[in-house]
This record gives C-alpha cells, structure tokens and sequence, in this order.
C-alpha cells in the first residue's frame, strides 16, 4: 500500500521541524531551503475509519514514510486527524492533524539528525513529542547522544525533559592539570618585613625618634 499526500503529511513535517531544531527563520547567509517533496508512506495494510468528528488511519506492517530530508520506519503508524466537509462523505476531508502515535522499532531521520525508540508520540496542539521505549537521540554534527525514558520535547520552547538520564557530549580538551603534580610556588613570593615594620613584643621600650 502506497499513500501520498496522506492525512500523515503534517505529521512528518511536524517531527521533521522538530529534528531540524525549527522554530525560526533560518539566520541571514544561510543556504537556501532544500525544495519540498511529497510525503509518501508506504505499508503493507492501510485501514481508516471515519466518525462525524475525526478520521483514524492505521498503516501497519513495514511502514516507511518519506518526504522532504526526512524518514520514518515503524511497526504500526496510527493517524489521528479532525474531519473536515460533508458528514455524509465516507472518508471525509482531513482538516487537521491531532495526533500521530509511532510504535514498534521506530527510526526518525531527518539530516544528521536521527531518533530511535519503541514509541512515538506526537502531539501538535501541545507541540510535544513524547519517546519512549529506551529512546535515543543523536545528532550526528555535534557527536551529542542523550538516552532517557521517557524523553519528552517541547517544540515550542525548544526544551527536553527527561528521567534517567545518560548524555555524550564529544571529549574536553586537556587542560594541563595534573593531580599528581605539587603546586607551583608562587615566582614572586612577597618581601619579608624590614626590621623597623614588624610588630614589637609587649613591654618592649618604645626608642625615641
């Protein structure tokens, strides 16, 4: 089963905005945008459903979905989106998208950037992405890799939160200290006080100037 322009279409822009760290107008001098390209999704079976307020749509078994600089792989992808257009249509028109639900070996790429996890979440009204199911995040041009469970990302405010968290970050250079090494003495250790500046002993007669 072959799909294109699907009611996942929001979907996969969705996560791909939030992989390529989106949420601005790229800076001046950057390079140009790469050109859209249709998102196709790809499954073995397709079901959907529709009621008179929203359209489920279910891919399950080898779900592959491509678009512009982006690929998902899963088990099962499950689509949420509102209806749209005559209550009387079987299908319906996908007006909006609510929720994307991502589970079974889930791979996101997206650039040098890429996510693993057992289960996906996306949430475009609270603009949360939810992994869980040993989740990992890597961005392949930082060398940066961040594990938790969950892993919860906020799009909005570009935040991530976590439990049980483990960070790579790449090596910190040496910075020349060596702990086995005694401390240097200072190279201009202060002058000793001339006789007539240190402090005399109590009792002590007091010479006339």
């Amino acid at each position: 089963m072959i799909l294109q322009n699907s009611t996942a279409l929001a979907a996969g822009l969705l996560t791909a905005s939030w992989l390529a760290g989106a949420g601005g107008p790229a800076p001046a001098g950057t390079a140009a945008a790469t050109p859209l390209t249709e998102t196709v999704i790809e499954s073995q079976t397709l079901d959907m459903r529709s009621t008179e307020a929203e359209t489920l749509t279910v891919f399950t078994g080898t779900v592959v979905v491509t678009g512009t600089n982006l690929r998902i792989t899963c088990d099962r992808l499950e689509v949420i989106s509102l209806r749209g257009g005559e209550k009387e249509d079987s299908i319906g028109r996908q007006s909006s998208f609510k929720s994307l639900i991502a589970t079974g070996r889930v791979r996101i790429v997206q650039g040098e950037r890429e996510a693993a996890c057992e289960r996906a979440e996306v949430l475009p009204g609270e603009d949360r992405i939810t992994l869980s199911g040993r989740p990992t995040v890597i961005d392949h041009s930082s060398n940066f890799v961040a594990t938790g469970e969950p892993l919860i990302l906020y799009r909005g405010d570009r935040r991530v939160h976590g439990s049980n968290v483990r960070i790579v970050l790449p090596p910190i250079k040496d910075l020349g200290f060596d702990k086995n090494q005694p401390a240097e003495s200072p190279s201009n250790p202060p002058a000793s006080r001339s006789e007539a500046e240190k402090p005399t002993a109590p009792g002590t007669p007091v010479p006339p100037k």
